[in-house]
């Protein structure tokens, strides 16, 4: 019999082949810088220049752009937070706004699209009915404000004059009270972000193996069952993904809070974000808005990445 010869590596490794890429896998590489580099080249100049450009501006007094006497203040922006009153007051009280606001956005988040989904998944995808649904979060978010506005009107709002007219209300309710925009709110958000979310939920739903779906139907599992121990578990990672843009989007609301009055005479909507515009370019605060946007900004930062690894794990462990 021939012998077998054993061949050493030297350090007990074997040497790495380097693999080539066949040239359809470098002409779709090609493709997908392509497709990736309008959106990367938006990022860059929008996102991280004027963030890089403003970070020296977060250790000055600079009061509005074009202000020509800017002087170096060092941390006192930062600690301005705890020790001028009426900043902190203000402060803490948009965040708490918006921090429950945040709360009833991600709950509409499930109740309009992952509802959405369930019912397009197991009624059938449909092209127009998927268009129709997804049409609003293509709609401007100061549009639908002053629509929800109109048809909120105390005096010929349609949907107050209806809710009185069937008896739910003893009397027009304001959607720039306390209780109208923290009610309404969120449900005008989630409507509009209703298409959005059903297709995120939808991608999930859909990456779910059939065979799997069949087995626990042929065993005997309930629709609800189905739900909670099949779909959704494979569903993490679209979970994931619409709490990161649920979370971040809630923070970023604006154009909605500027219709229902967050600038004039609706306190209800002083969110973070009205707070900084208002901060910034009404009262002449352009830094101290700034650093206290920059401030809130890092917490949700490492909130996203931790949930970006979770859902990589998440991911890695369905595969």
């Amino acid at each position: 019999m021939p012998s077998t010869q054993q061949i050493s590596y030297g350090d007990g490794a074997p040497p790495k082949v380097k693999r080539r890429l066949s040239a359809r896998q470098r002409k779709r590489n090609r493709q997908d810088i392509l497709l990736v580099a309008p959106q990367l080249a938006l990022f860059v100049f929008l996102v991280l220049v004027p963030l890089i450009v403003a970070l020296p501006l977060l250790f000055s007094d600079m009061s509005r752009f074009g202000d020509t006497q800017v002087n170096y203040i060092g941390f006192d922006n930062f600690t301005r937070l705890f020790t001028d009153p009426g900043i902190a007051s203000d402060y803490w009280s948009g965040l708490l706004k918006t921090v429950r606001f945040t709360i009833l956005n991600y709950a509409m988040v499930f109740a309009f699209g992952l509802t959405l989904a369930l019912l397009m998944y197991e009624v059938g995808f449909r092209g127009g009915l998927f268009t129709m649904i997804y049409l609003p979060w293509m709609i401007s978010g100061l549009a639908v404000g002053f629509i929800a506005v109109m048809l909120f009107s105390e005096s010929s709002g349609t949907v107050n004059l209806l809710l009185e007219k069937i008896g739910l209300i003893d009397k027009p309710f304001s959607i720039k009270s306390d209780t109208g925009t923290t009610v309404i709110l969120p449900l005008l958000v989630g409507w509009k972000a209703a298409g959005f979310n059903m297709a995120i939920f939808l991608a999930g739903l859909m990456s779910i193996p059939k065979d799997t779906i069949e087995a626990a139907t042929v065993d005997g599992a309930s629709y609800s069952q189905r739900l909670t121990r099949v779909y959704f578990p494979q569903m993490v990672p679209s979970f994931v993904i619409a709490t990161i843009f649920a979370l971040v989007g809630s923070f970023k609301v604006f154009d909605e809070l500027v219709a229902m009055g967050g600038l004039s005479q609706n306190d209800a909507a002083e969110f973070l974000s009205i707070l900084f515009f208002r901060w910034g370019f009404t009262e002449n605060k352009l830094a101290l808005a700034m650093t206290l946007a920059v401030i809130t900004f890092v917490p949700l930062t490492i909130i996203s990445i931790g949930l970006q690894r979770f859902q990589r794990r998440a991911t890695t462990y369905h595969d």
